[in-house]
């Protein structure tokens, strides 16, 4: 059994948050820049420019790549092997984001209550999932989500009768609802199984895989191609003025179901969706 300080894990949230906050992973801005390499449209491709000279100038400047520096969704493996000592987990990981945001100096945007809404003033309470795994290490995962394109994710019970063309049916009608609104060119996780909230749940992990990353099933990877080619054939386009870049990358996570159901979440991520991981 290996003891772990919860001091450390608050230490590793709170550099999370500030770099997830203001690098985007290497992967998701060489996939913006092949877009605007491939891209027909003038409009959209001046736009996936100014993307980018956004992205260099808030590395240059050390400042938050949006100013939505979102609500602070925390994922954690914890190897079963760990004994957690000096604390409480759930609120090392909430100290950890209130000094990731008051000393990194990132917007604040939680209300302590939601019709209340009082701002908390620090971030606070995280979003947070635990998932105990094999091993004596834990991972830690900071996936900042800001709310123009939270707002836009959508959540359906479909029948167990559909298949997956109403699967992707549904994901295009989302996105084209969605239009300009979530800040496309977009990066789409999709939950398919388990049962309302852990499709939600599949959907939200899914915006945390590495976008070079495809499903390790071969069925659902060709289902992440053709819906990422079939989403980038609707014209919606970078931040909604048309063009062949309406999403950059589709991420499917899956779970067992129920007979009687097909629980299918599309949670929408904007061109920075942002995240950091950590091991300790």
């Amino acid at each position: 059994m290996r003891e772990l300080s919860v001091k450390l894990i608050t230490e590793a949230v709170e550099k999370l948050c500030i770099k997830a906050n203001k690098i985007l992973p290497d992967d998701l801005t060489g996939v913006i820049n092949t877009c605007k390499s491939c891209e027909r449209n003038a409009l959209a491709k001046d736009i996936l420019s100014d993307l980018e000279r956004n992205l260099d100038a808030a590395k240059a400047l050390d400042i938050p790549i949006c100013q939505d520096t979102g609500m602070a969704v925390v994922f954690l493996e914890i190897g079963q092997d760990v004994h957690l000592v000096d604390g409480n987990l759930y609120d090392a990981v909430n100290e950890g984001v209130h000094n990731g945001y008051v000393n990194g100096l990132l917007r604040c945007s939680v209300v302590g209550d939601p019709l209340n809404r009082v701002n908390t003033k620090d971030n606070t309470p995280a979003v947070i999932h635990t998932n105990i795994v094999d091993g004596d290490k834990v991972k830690i995962t900071v996936a900042p989500k800001g709310f123009g394109s939270e707002n836009m994710s959508v959540l359906k019970m479909l029948t167990p009768a559909s298949g997956r063309e109403d699967i992707i049916s549904f994901v295009l009608e989302s996105v084209k609802t969605a239009g300009g609104n979530p800040c496309p060119p977009i990066v789409l996780g999709i939950g398919i199984g388990g049962d309302f909230e852990q499709c939600a749940y599949l959907a939200k992990k899914a915006l945390c895989r590495s976008v070079s990353v495809k499903n390790t099933d071969s069925f659902y990877a060709e289902m992440e191609e053709e819906i990422l080619e079939r989403v980038n054939k609707l014209d919606v386009g970078p931040q909604g003025f048309g063009g062949d870049t309406t999403a950059l990358s589709v991420a499917i996570e899956t779970a067992p179901t129920h007979i009687a159901g097909l629980p299918v979440a599309v949670n929408f991520g904007c061109h920075v969706t942002r995240h950091a991981s950590i091991e300790l």
